[in-house]
């Protein structure tokens, strides 16, 4: 094997690193599926900030992208009524059918599940807001926001929140937020401004910190 192979392989393993990799996204998510709502208890504070900067109201559509277990669903549907609608978007099959099991639970009939990858998803509705909630696999993945923002209407507003590098004042914590990311994403791309991706195709992106700096929630407005 001559140089240039070694340098071929190398530069490949470390794209896999730098770029988020749906096929490890997916053992991920399919080993903490039984665990993932203790995990995120944590962070609940940040989903309710999230929410509440949605800004959704009676009678709206809402995407969950990724959306997990549903953890995310009770929220809105208090929000949004029977009247309202929500699509949520996972690729783990493990954690949809448990979202799907707290569907059924409730009794949400103005819920659509798709188990699929962002980027494929075929979503069926233009929508009023969509959440990210810890997505930094799909915040990292373009085709995946451009998808997304196909299906929302003008005036929708768009909430990501997640993971990111804390600032040098709070630089410790940066140990809890490697550990917390390398369980669940399959990159660390991008974690100084996670929603770098997002800022081009959303209108006056606005980025609030939490925890300590070492959790951001980002929201804006898709222009006409």
């Amino acid at each position: 094997m001559d140089v240039g192979d070694d340098r071929s392989k190398t530069f490949q393993r470390l794209a896999r690193f730098l770029t988020p990799n749906r096929s490890g996204a997916l053992l991920q998510y399919r080993s903490r599926a039984g665990i993932y709502d203790l995990e995120l208890a944590l962070f609940e504070p940040v989903r309710q900030r999230a929410i509440e900067l949605l800004r959704i109201g009676s009678g709206d559509t809402v995407l969950d992208i990724g959306c997990g277990t549903g953890l995310s669903l009770p929220a809105i549907e208090g929000l949004i009524g029977t009247g309202g609608s929500i699509v949520g978007i996972e690729q783990s099959p493990e954690m949809i059918g448990l979202a799907r099991a707290r569907a059924t639970e409730n009794g949400w009939e103005n819920l659509t599940l798709i188990s699929a990858s962002v980027e494929d998803a075929e979503i069926p509705i233009a929508a009023d807001a969509a959440l990210l909630h810890f997505t930094h696999d799909i915040m990292r993945t373009p085709g995946a926001l451009a998808n997304v923002r196909r299906h929302l209407k003008p005036g929708a507003r768009v909430v990501a929140a997640g993971l990111k590098w804390a600032p040098i004042r709070a630089m410790p914590l940066n140990l809890l937020v490697w550990g917390a990311a390398l369980r669940s994403t399959t990159t660390l791309e991008g974690l100084a401004r996670p929603w770098s991706h997002l800022e081009e195709l959303i209108s006056g992106l606005m980025v609030e910190e939490m925890l300590g700096g070492m959790v951001y929630v980002a929201s804006g407005v898709v222009s006409a």
